[in-house]
């Protein structure tokens, strides 16, 4: 650790620190070195305190998170170029620069991300003297993407508006025949401004956002979110309040799951899964919307606490059946997946990714787990009531579909398992905490362990203890790239399956 970081309050372990240019690169790769990981990446517009800007990142050691802040000029404002030492900041700091003017200073990508001829050239959303209000002429639009040529070799441009009902992302095949030379993404199409919007909204009033930034982890970006807010007002949440959370957190877990093991089961020509894990994932939305109030769990959780309980002898006997249920199930249609020769065939060596090209990509969350990356921060980095659970974390080598899979039935059990423990141990008192009022320029962060990988929450407060600055990050930014990487070498038609096996989210990380 620097000596020059200062712990951060709230139930996050976390540091942050200023650096110059030439710290900001060496801790890095100190930080890379010794085997940790960039987590987030973002910018700050910090004009009005008679300064330039700012660019942040949160790095992960093996023991906290470490904040650190780059002070940048007003003209130019560039920093040192990170993808070199982590391949997965290269998007992050196309973003950057789209949305606050911020450029990565020799970066070899430097192509637009998120701009889509939304907002003219010179423009800026997140500048804090960006007027969104005022009518503007768009800029132009002419992505240039990577072309592969040699005899043979054709391209598949796939979306960005698809069949089904799914988010909108654009996919540029090379192949030949049907086999897979390079896939190239570009997203972006889901921005709906949500961080600038942050910056109208008071922290109470931020609640309800942050759990709609991406509607499949609604609980994980809620509670992050109250994570922060939390450590900037020094609130205290009533115990009980927190193993609710855990219960919310690891039910949206295995509705998750539930729902890619269906469709992963129907992309392999295997109907009969589809139907039945989708009948499992109907019955537990119902039974969430039956005892916490929504299908999905909104605003379940809020800083200070929870607005939900199980506060009756009889729901929590109707909980305990519904996991017995389940649990038989589920093990029961996991047999049949590992017996079905069909689904074998598809899963088995389709999509790999290596634990060596994982851990330098930095491949995060149930994918990262999938390629022998042991990381999950309910059992490194447990927050409370994690630090009592003893959470089994499920890990595979061969980093293929039939891992992904793997994975997903083991936390499915073990999440089974935590809820039993919760509703066992969860102590009795309130659930919600009264929450004072912010410290003025202040700093907070939110870190949880989302069914897809890890979400965090940066809060900057303002000189009235408002929102000066939020950015959320989904673990999406680090594992789109890997997927370009696992569809190489096989065939179009198995890309679906290997898409989904990683189920990344678009509207997550279009902030």
């Amino acid at each position: 650790m620097l000596d020059t970081a200062t712990p951060l309050p709230g139930a996050v372990k976390s540091w942050h620190t200023y650096v110059d240019a030439p710290h900001w690169l060496a801790q890095c790769r100190n930080v890379r070195d010794g085997g940790g990981r960039l987590v987030a990446l973002w910018g700050s517009d910090e004009r009005k305190h008679d300064a330039g800007f700012a660019v942040h990142c949160a790095l992960a050691t093996r023991d906290d998170l470490l904040w650190l802040t780059l002070p940048l000029a007003a003209q130019p404002p560039c920093y040192p170029d990170l993808s070199g030492i982590f391949p997965a900041a290269a998007r992050m700091q196309r973003a950057l620069f789209d949305l606050l003017g911020v450029q990565a200073a020799d970066a070899v990508d430097q192509r637009k991300w998120l701009r889509h001829a939304a907002w003219p050239e010179d423009q800026f959303p997140l500048r804090k003297d960006f007027t969104p209000s005022i009518p503007t002429q768009a800029a132009g639009d002419d992505y240039q993407f990577v072309r592969v040529s040699g005899d043979g070799v054709h391209e598949i441009p796939v979306g960005p508006v698809h069949a089904g009902t799914i988010e909108p992302g654009h996919f540029r095949f090379s192949v030949v025949g049907e086999r897979v030379l390079r896939l190239e993404e570009r997203l972006g199409y889901t921005h709906k401004g949500i961080e600038k919007r942050f910056e109208a909204l008071s922290l109470t009033q931020g609640a309800k956002l942050a759990g709609r930034i991406s509607g499949d982890s609604t609980v994980a970006y809620a509670w992050a979110y109250a994570m922060a807010v939390e450590s900037v007002t020094g609130c205290v949440v009533p115990p009980r309040a927190l193993w609710l959370r855990a219960l919310f957190l690891e039910r949206e877990r295995i509705a998750n799951h539930l729902g890619d093991l269906g469709y992963l089961g129907n992309d392999a020509a295997l109907s009969f899964g589809f139907a039945q894990f989708w009948i499992l994932k109907e019955q537990m939305l119902h039974m969430n919307h039956t005892l916490f109030g929504h299908r999905y769990l909104m605003d379940c959780v809020l800083p200070g606490g929870v607005a939900a309980d199980v506060n009756t002898v009889e729901r929590g006997a109707q909980l305990s059946r519904e996991l017995d249920a389940l649990e038989q199930t589920v093990n029961t249609l996991h047999a049949i997946y590992d017996q079905h020769a069909g689904v074998q065939d598809r899963f088995l060596t389709t999509g790999n990714v290596t634990a060596v090209l994982a851990a330098q990509l930095g491949l995060a969350g149930l994918a990262g787990r999938a390629s022998a990356q042991a990381w999950d921060l309910r059992v490194q980095l447990p927050c409370a009531p994690y630090h009592e659970l003893d959470v089994r974390m499920a890990t595979h080598a061969n980093g293929d579909v039939a891992a992904r899979v793997s994975v997903r039935f083991e936390e499915i059990i073990e999440s089974l398992r935590l809820i039993r423990q919760i509703l066992t141990l969860i102590p009795e008192g309130p659930v919600c905490g009264e929450l004072p009022s912010a410290a003025a320029r202040a700093l907070g962060v939110g870190w949880i362990e989302a069914w897809r990988g890890e979400v965090l929450v940066a809060l900057h407060t303002d000189d009235s203890g408002g929102i000066a600055r939020l950015h959320a990050h989904d673990p999406s930014w680090q594992n789109w790239p890997l997927l370009e990487h696992a569809v190489m070498g096989n065939i179009v038609p198995d890309f679906p399956l290997i898409n989904k096996s990683f189920n990344l989210s678009y509207s997550g990380h279009d902030l």
